[in-house]
């Protein structure tokens, strides 16, 4: 049963033209590809009984593990995605038909990811899984509060998670420029062109619901300003239960993998200000309107906070 205090039956149905035009973009642009064509297999080989997992078989920075073992994990957790996903955009028409094709294309990133990782032997196989039985079996994921709310999330969440990927990618494609192994630099170059054909996928997912929410601004631009409130000051990659999330989130920033730099100047900049101009929306409800007032104010507190950082570092 649909939890009632999530879905807004009626703005979907006032969304559903624009998502069915949005879907058919998306089936027309996206790019097909088959996982196991972007998986070394020439570089496996069978795990023995005794075996015991050592990083010298793939030698690179930790945050580089980090940053795949986050999210490779993240990947996992498809199934409570999906169920959310249904509670707030429901299971009829076009809301259904693209909930599948989304499951569909992210599950075969969780494929791509663990059979690269097992082939090349980049994360111990063992901790991987115990960590992933941790991760699946306590299904942690954000709180989506609302349709609105849903939709704002994941238009931010797949970009994130598509720079994530991507610049992942580029730090093994220095690995493998820089490897004097053979063996080294073929694994990492198969990794920088697996990962980049994921974030590519991420991008198009990204596009489809920020697109849905610029929509949503034409039809009830109050809504929006309480979801995207709550999504500034309260946005949260969905990996937190991940074991050693903390630690290994701390390496992903300080690798310029991800972190509150790349937030503020690749997400919040150009979606939430430029694209969505979420300091200009008018005819707004009063609490909208105070929602509004506090959202450019955090913004321009973390602006400040970018600032001084990126001053810092160019000392």
């Amino acid at each position: 049963m649909q939890n009632k205090e999530i879905i807004d039956t009626s703005l979907l149905e006032e969304l559903a033209p624009k998502a069915e035009v949005l879907v058919a973009r998306h089936l027309e642009t996206r790019k097909s590809w088959q996982p196991h064509e972007f998986v070394p297999w020439s570089l496996a080989n069978d795990y023995p009984e005794d075996y015991e997992w050592q990083s010298s078989e793939f030698p690179m920075p930790e945050y580089i593990r980090s940053a795949l073992f986050v999210n490779l994990l993240t990947e996992d957790n498809l199934p409570f995605y999906v169920r959310d996903i249904d509670e707030f955009a429901g299971k009829d028409g076009i809301w259904r038909h693209w909930t599948g094709i989304w499951t569909f294309e992210e599950g075969r990133h969780s494929y791509a990811m663990r059979s690269y990782i097992e082939a090349t032997r980049a994360i111990d196989p063992v901790q991987l899984e115990q960590a992933r039985e941790v991760q699946v079996t306590n299904g942690e994921v954000p709180k989506i509060d609302s349709t609105m709310d849903g939709f704002v999330y994941v238009a931010l969440q797949e970009l994130a998670t598509r720079i994530s990927h991507l610049n992942t990618a580029k730090k093994l494609r220095e690995v493998s420029n820089f490897a004097t192994d053979e063996r080294t630099k073929i694994a990492a170059n198969a990794g920088y062109i697996c990962l980049k054909r994921i974030a590519t996928d991420e991008n198009f997912h990204h596009l489809l619901y920020r697109d849905l929410v610029t929509e949503s601004i034409l039809i009830d631009p109050s809504k929006v300003i309480l979801a995207v409130h709550k999504q500034v000051l309260n946005f949260a990659m969905p990996g937190t239960g991940i074991p050693g999330f903390k630690e290994h989130a701390k390496n992903i920033a300080n690798s310029g993998i991800y972190n509150s730099t790349i937030h503020f100047e690749d997400i919040l900049m150009p979606i939430v200000v430029n694209k969505w101009k979420i300091g200009q929306l008018e005819g707004l409800s009063p609490e909208a309107s105070k929602a509004q007032e506090e959202i450019m104010n955090r913004i321009e507190r973390i602006r400040k906070i970018v600032n001084k950082i990126n001053s810092k570092n160019t000392i």
